[in-house]
Protein backbone atom coordinates (compact mmCIF):
# COMPACT_ATOMS: atom_id res chain seq x y z
CA UNK A 1 0.00 0.00 0.00
CA UNK A 2 1.68 3.20 -1.26
CA UNK A 3 1.87 6.24 1.62
CA UNK A 4 0.12 9.18 0.80
CA UNK A 5 2.04 12.02 -0.68
CA UNK A 6 2.85 15.00 2.68
CA UNK A 7 2.51 18.30 1.33
CA UNK A 8 4.03 20.95 3.09
CA UNK A 9 2.36 23.08 5.06
CA UNK A 10 1.73 26.66 3.32
CA UNK A 11 2.79 29.79 5.64
CA UNK A 12 -0.14 32.41 5.71
CA UNK A 13 0.93 35.58 5.30
CA UNK A 14 -0.38 39.26 7.33
CA UNK A 15 0.06 42.34 8.41
CA UNK A 16 0.75 43.08 12.32
CA UNK A 17 0.23 46.63 13.58
CA UNK A 18 0.59 48.20 17.02
CA UNK A 19 -1.21 51.21 17.86
CA UNK A 20 -0.06 53.14 21.36
CA UNK A 21 -2.20 53.40 23.75
CA UNK A 22 -4.15 50.50 22.93
CA UNK A 23 -2.71 47.57 24.14
CA UNK A 24 -3.65 44.92 21.44
CA UNK A 25 -2.06 44.77 18.01
CA UNK A 26 -3.96 44.77 14.96
CA UNK A 27 -3.68 41.21 13.42
CA UNK A 28 -4.69 40.58 9.54
CA UNK A 29 -4.02 36.85 8.47
CA UNK A 30 -4.48 36.64 4.91
CA UNK A 31 -6.96 33.75 4.43
CA UNK A 32 -5.51 32.92 1.35
CA UNK A 33 -2.15 34.22 -0.07
CA UNK A 34 -2.18 36.57 -2.73
CA UNK A 35 -1.30 34.34 -6.03
CA UNK A 36 0.90 37.17 -6.88
CA UNK A 37 2.72 40.34 -5.30
CA UNK A 38 4.18 43.42 -7.33
CA UNK A 39 7.00 45.13 -5.98
CA UNK A 40 8.32 48.98 -7.59
CA UNK A 41 11.21 50.24 -6.54
CA UNK A 42 12.68 53.47 -7.25
CA UNK A 43 16.08 54.85 -6.72
CA UNK A 44 16.21 57.98 -4.56
CA UNK A 45 18.83 59.87 -6.48
CA UNK A 46 20.59 63.09 -4.86
CA UNK A 47 19.76 66.43 -5.80
CA UNK A 48 22.74 68.79 -8.12
CA UNK A 49 22.94 66.58 -11.54
CA UNK A 50 26.66 68.19 -11.69
CA UNK A 51 29.82 66.34 -12.41
CA UNK A 52 30.57 62.80 -10.85
CA UNK A 53 26.82 62.52 -8.99
CA UNK A 54 25.22 60.74 -11.92
CA UNK A 55 25.24 57.85 -8.99
CA UNK A 56 24.71 59.53 -5.92
CA UNK A 57 21.56 58.50 -3.79
CA UNK A 58 20.25 59.93 -1.54
CA UNK A 59 19.13 56.77 1.21
CA UNK A 60 17.07 53.45 0.13
CA UNK A 61 15.16 53.71 -2.54
CA UNK A 62 10.93 54.06 -2.78
CA UNK A 63 9.38 50.64 -2.67
CA UNK A 64 5.79 49.55 -2.60
CA UNK A 65 4.39 46.38 -2.94
CA UNK A 66 0.98 45.74 -4.59
CA UNK A 67 -1.95 42.87 -4.48
CA UNK A 68 -5.21 41.31 -4.02
CA UNK A 69 -6.48 39.66 -0.79
CA UNK A 70 -9.43 37.58 -0.83
CA UNK A 71 -11.83 36.99 2.10
CA UNK A 72 -14.45 34.33 1.98
CA UNK A 73 -16.81 33.73 4.59
CA UNK A 74 -18.21 30.08 3.25
CA UNK A 75 -16.00 27.87 5.71
CA UNK A 76 -17.47 29.96 8.81
CA UNK A 77 -20.83 30.15 7.52
CA UNK A 78 -20.56 26.16 7.22
CA UNK A 79 -20.32 25.64 10.57
CA UNK A 80 -22.43 28.33 12.46
CA UNK A 81 -22.47 27.07 15.94
CA UNK A 82 -18.28 27.59 16.01
CA UNK A 83 -18.52 30.94 14.37
CA UNK A 84 -20.95 33.09 15.49
CA UNK A 85 -19.29 36.25 14.87
CA UNK A 86 -19.40 35.51 11.47
CA UNK A 87 -22.73 34.69 11.31
CA UNK A 88 -23.79 37.68 12.50
CA UNK A 89 -21.42 39.85 11.28
CA UNK A 90 -20.15 38.88 7.96
CA UNK A 91 -17.16 39.88 6.76
CA UNK A 92 -17.22 43.47 8.55
CA UNK A 93 -14.91 42.38 11.15
CA UNK A 94 -11.87 41.09 8.91
CA UNK A 95 -12.62 44.74 6.98
CA UNK A 96 -12.47 46.73 9.62
CA UNK A 97 -9.20 45.33 10.64
CA UNK A 98 -7.57 46.21 7.68
CA UNK A 99 -9.55 49.78 7.06
CA UNK A 100 -7.69 50.47 10.49
CA UNK A 101 -4.77 50.53 9.08
CA UNK A 102 -5.26 54.22 7.96
CA UNK A 103 -7.39 55.04 10.78
CA UNK A 104 -5.37 57.16 13.88
CA UNK A 105 -6.29 55.38 17.71
CA UNK A 106 -10.18 56.13 18.77
CA UNK A 107 -8.72 57.28 21.87
CA UNK A 108 -6.82 59.95 20.64
CA UNK A 109 -9.48 60.79 18.23
CA UNK A 110 -11.34 61.54 21.78
CA UNK A 111 -8.84 62.57 23.75
CA UNK A 112 -8.54 65.10 20.86
CA UNK A 113 -11.78 65.89 20.60
CA UNK A 114 -12.37 67.01 24.75
CA UNK A 115 -8.92 68.98 24.25
CA UNK A 116 -10.93 70.93 21.63
CA UNK A 117 -14.35 71.51 23.35
CA UNK A 118 -12.72 72.64 26.34
CA UNK A 119 -10.76 75.47 24.48
CA UNK A 120 -7.36 73.76 24.63
CA UNK A 121 -4.67 74.75 21.75
CA UNK A 122 -2.39 71.42 22.28
CA UNK A 123 -3.51 68.40 20.36
CA UNK A 124 -1.94 65.09 20.57
CA UNK A 125 -0.41 63.68 17.56
CA UNK A 126 -2.97 60.92 15.73
CA UNK A 127 -0.51 58.39 14.01
CA UNK A 128 -0.69 55.50 12.43
CA UNK A 129 -0.68 52.44 13.46
CA UNK A 130 3.38 50.95 13.35
CA UNK A 131 2.44 48.06 10.59
CA UNK A 132 4.65 45.48 9.75
CA UNK A 133 4.45 43.60 6.71
CA UNK A 134 5.09 39.31 7.50
CA UNK A 135 5.83 37.82 4.03
CA UNK A 136 7.65 34.29 5.48
CA UNK A 137 10.77 33.93 7.39
CA UNK A 138 12.90 36.37 4.94
CA UNK A 139 10.39 39.17 4.20
CA UNK A 140 9.59 40.93 7.55
CA UNK A 141 8.71 44.53 6.52
CA UNK A 142 7.75 48.01 8.08
CA UNK A 143 5.06 49.36 6.18
CA UNK A 144 2.74 51.91 5.99
CA UNK A 145 -1.04 51.68 3.93
CA UNK A 146 -0.93 53.70 0.98
CA UNK A 147 -3.91 52.80 -0.65
CA UNK A 148 -7.02 50.30 -0.13
CA UNK A 149 -9.87 49.45 -2.28
CA UNK A 150 -12.29 46.72 -1.48
CA UNK A 151 -14.78 45.24 -3.60
CA UNK A 152 -17.82 43.16 -1.95
CA UNK A 153 -18.64 40.71 -3.94
CA UNK A 154 -21.57 38.21 -2.39
CA UNK A 155 -24.09 39.37 1.04
CA UNK A 156 -25.85 37.26 2.83
CA UNK A 157 -29.98 38.05 4.11
CA UNK A 158 -28.49 40.72 6.47
CA UNK A 159 -26.30 42.46 3.86
CA UNK A 160 -23.27 41.45 5.31
CA UNK A 161 -20.60 41.20 2.83
CA UNK A 162 -19.31 37.44 3.05
CA UNK A 163 -17.10 37.11 -0.24
CA UNK A 164 -14.99 40.51 -1.16
CA UNK A 165 -11.50 41.23 -2.63
CA UNK A 166 -9.28 43.75 -1.31
CA UNK A 167 -6.63 45.34 -3.60
CA UNK A 168 -3.96 46.46 -1.14
CA UNK A 169 -0.90 49.07 -1.79
CA UNK A 170 2.03 49.28 0.90
CA UNK A 171 4.75 51.40 1.50
CA UNK A 172 8.36 50.12 3.05
CA UNK A 173 9.16 52.75 5.31
CA UNK A 174 12.89 52.66 5.74
CA UNK A 175 15.48 54.26 8.33
CA UNK A 176 15.09 57.90 6.39
CA UNK A 177 11.43 57.48 7.30
CA UNK A 178 11.64 56.10 10.63
CA UNK A 179 12.83 57.51 13.86
CA UNK A 180 15.85 55.71 15.51
CA UNK A 181 13.33 55.36 18.33
CA UNK A 182 10.94 53.55 16.05
CA UNK A 183 10.92 49.62 16.21
CA UNK A 184 10.29 49.54 12.68
CA UNK A 185 13.70 51.50 11.99
CA UNK A 186 15.53 48.23 13.67
CA UNK A 187 13.21 45.74 11.32
CA UNK A 188 14.07 47.57 8.17
CA UNK A 189 18.06 47.42 9.04
CA UNK A 190 17.47 43.69 9.44
CA UNK A 191 15.75 43.05 7.09
CA UNK A 192 18.29 45.31 5.10
CA UNK A 193 21.39 43.02 6.35
CA UNK A 194 19.55 39.73 4.88
CA UNK A 195 19.14 41.33 1.62
CA UNK A 196 22.48 42.16 1.70
CA UNK A 197 23.38 38.52 3.12
CA UNK A 198 20.67 36.70 0.35
CA UNK A 199 22.81 39.11 -2.35
CA UNK A 200 25.86 37.93 -1.65
CA UNK A 201 25.11 34.37 -2.26
CA UNK A 202 24.04 34.99 -5.21
CA UNK A 203 27.36 36.68 -6.22
CA UNK A 204 29.20 33.29 -4.81
CA UNK A 205 26.59 31.15 -7.34
CA UNK A 206 27.14 33.36 -10.30
CA UNK A 207 31.17 33.12 -10.70
CA UNK A 208 30.46 30.34 -13.68
CA UNK A 209 28.09 32.91 -15.62
CA UNK A 210 30.93 35.13 -15.39
CA UNK A 211 33.35 33.23 -16.70
CA UNK A 212 30.67 32.58 -19.49
CA UNK A 213 30.51 36.07 -19.83
CA UNK A 214 34.06 36.70 -20.46
CA UNK A 215 35.51 35.90 -23.55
Amino acid sequence: MTASPRWPKVQKGGIVAFQPPDPLPIVVAFQYNPDEVTRSIAARSASGGGRGDARRLNGPPDETLTFSVDIDAADQLEKPAQNGVTVATGLHPALAALEKLVYPAYSMVLANEVIALAGGAFILAENAPMAFLVWGAHRVLPVRLESLSVREEAFDQSLNPIRARADVTLKVLTYRDLSVLDPGYFVYLAALTQKQAMAAQETFGARSGLQALVP
